[in-house]
């Protein structure tokens, strides 16, 4: 005697093929969004109220920490306020009307309104202050920003690019006092640089107890 089948299972084929077409649309469309520069902003430059250049600044010898005074001691790496600028600038460019609304937010404490360029998820917890203090610099997270006219996006920001760090800090950390000087490596030569990176590396992670935590609580509470 044959053995029946339940008439759906004629069917049974273009279920498959009907699943299969949408898994692999859905993963499609999912690597299509969140693995591209539009989902991690790579590339994101927008015009800010005031043409602030980092190149011009570094060039003439300022610390980052000047304007970021806030990085070393607190989570977020604050905007500098217009009284700030103006100890430079009530000398140098005082009347230059590209610094029209510097003086203006000066005069009446109205911020200026810089466009925000590097966010981080509400679901994301990061402190600047731990990363530059265990020898973090600046140039890992938001690229040679001392060579920028205008600051971008440069770097993707993803769980992955957090996870790469954290699973080989060594490869990452410098003295303190070279946080902020955003050229500065090791030596020239690219072997030499990378041995060295290495070696003094892993002794800043053993002589700092740096703790790259690699759990979800780390970053997501």
């Amino acid at each position: 005697m044959s053995a029946m089948f339940p008439k759906w299972t004629n069917r049974l084929p273009l279920y498959v093929i009907v699943g299969g077409a949408l898994v692999a649309g859905g993963v499609t469309a999912g690597c299509w969004y969140y693995l591209t520069p539009k989902y991690t902003r790579v590339g994101y430059q927008p015009v800010q109220p005031v043409a602030f250049s980092h190149a011009t600044h570094g060039q003439l010898g300022m610390d980052c920490r000047y304007c970021h005074n806030g990085v070393e001691k607190s989570w977020f790496s604050n905007i500098p306020a217009a009284n700030t600028c103006m100890n430079c600038h009530n000398q140098v460019l005082k009347d230059d009307p590209r610094l029209a609304l510097v003086r203006e937010s000066y005069a009446t404490g109205k911020p200026i309104p810089w466009v925000w360029i590097h966010k981080t998820s509400d679901f994301v917890y990061f402190d600047h202050s731990v990363h530059v203090n265990r020898g973090v610099s600046c140039v890992e997270c938001h690229g040679q920003v001392n060579e920028m006219t205008e600051v971008w996006h440069d770097k993707p920001h993803t769980m992955l690019f957090c996870l790469d760090c954290h699973r080989n800090p060594a490869a990452r950390l410098r003295p303190l006092d070279k946080i902020t000087d955003l050229n500065w490596k090791w030596s020239d030569d690219p072997q030499k640089n990378a041995e060295a990176q290495q070696i003094n590396g892993e002794r800043f992670v053993r002589d700092w107890k740096v703790q790259s935590l690699q759990t979800c609580s780390a970053c997501h509470g």
